[in-house]
């Protein structure tokens, strides 16, 4: 006998997931990013993003550039959307300041 799903259940399971990708064209002030970087991942963690890779390309291909890379899961984009708009978040892009050159996607997926 199967039982009734859920509606959440059910929600949960269509709903896409989403990463935020982030790109670094340069850092100018490590010491910046640092300090982001203490805020932005409890920030994040607590927001329900998964961080999942972090660090420079092991190989690039065609345009591909040697740039620093970090890849966040989220549920959904309006997750990924609330811990970016969040005060904790803004909080630490505020101490990252101009210390970075970054381009930020967020990308709906599987």
């Amino acid at each position: 006998m199967l039982l009734p799903l859920r509606p959440d259940f059910i929600a949960e399971i269509c709903m896409a997931k989403a990463y935020w990708i982030a790109t670094y064209r340069s850092v100018s002030d490590s010491d910046a990013l640092a300090a982001y970087a203490k805020l932005s991942g409890p920030a994040i963690i607590a927001g329900g993003g998964r961080i999942l890779v972090r660090g420079l390309p092991a190989l690039t291909y065609e345009a591909g550039l040697q740039q620093r890379t970090v890849v966040i899961e989220f549920d959904s984009v309006d997750h990924a959307k609330q811990v970016h708009d969040s005060p904790a978040y803004q909080e630490a892009l505020a101490v990252l300041g101009k210390g970075a050159e970054r381009d930020i996607r967020i990308v709906e997926g599987a």
